[in-house]
């Protein structure tokens, strides 16, 4: 069977900053390796219009810089050219206004932000409301992922909406990011019956 590409009107965004350490003080965050891999797999896979890392370090965009320069066109991209197709989605910003910014050139208008946090909000959307509005695909959705601590209350409060957290079968609620971000793609976008896959 043909693979057949369907990229949807959702950008994501791995926020290395503004971001909370355990003691509730906003830094930047180190970029880790597995976290691109992973996560840009896991944006291919479910059609991903852009992945962003955004730090404001430059020398962290210099590591980000040599990791994706290794897979997209050195020795990496030979020997693994499935990975080289994921990190293809990679951009590299310094910060989510440039990203947002970004967007809007691709648009013409700015994108609906979502944040994602493992607290419950008032005016948290489940993800089949959210399902919905990203089927509409009037307008982009820029879905956003903390690291360190969890994202900044600024960033919460400046969101258009705040995704209703995962929750599994007991009281353990931990997950890396990347696992997360792999549940939230399937939730949001996944195909759920054969009938589905044959469409």
């Amino acid at each position: 069977m043909a693979e057949t590409t369907r990229t949807a009107n959702l950008y994501l965004a791995l926020l290395h900053y503004p971001v909370y350490d355990k003691n509730k003080k906003v830094v930047s965050t180190s970029l880790t390796s597995v976290d691109i891999h992973d996560i840009a797999r896991a944006a291919r896979t479910y059609g991903i219009r852009k992945y962003y890392l955004v730090t404001p370090l430059r020398k962290q965009q210099k590591l980000a810089e040599r990791i994706l320069l290794h897979w997209r066109s050195g020795f990496g991209a030979q020997y693994n050219p499935r990975r080289k197709e994921a990190l293809k989605l990679v951009t590299i910003s310094d910060s989510l206004d440039r990203v947002c910014e970004d967007i809007h050139s691709d648009w013409g208008i700015r994108p609906h932000t979502v944040v994602t946090d493992a607290q419950l909000f008032e005016r948290s959307i489940d993800y089949l409301d959210l399902k919905k509005l990203i089927e509409e695909g009037s307008r982009p959705y820029l879905l956003l992922l903390g690291t360190g601590w969890g994202v900044t209350e600024d960033v919460i409060e400046d969101s258009d909406y705040v995704l209703a957290p995962i929750r599994g079968a007991t009281e353990y609620y931990h997950l890396s990011v990347r696992s997360a971000a792999a549940i939230i793609l399937d939730r949001l976008l996944g195909m759920r019956d054969e009938k589905s896959l044959e469409s």
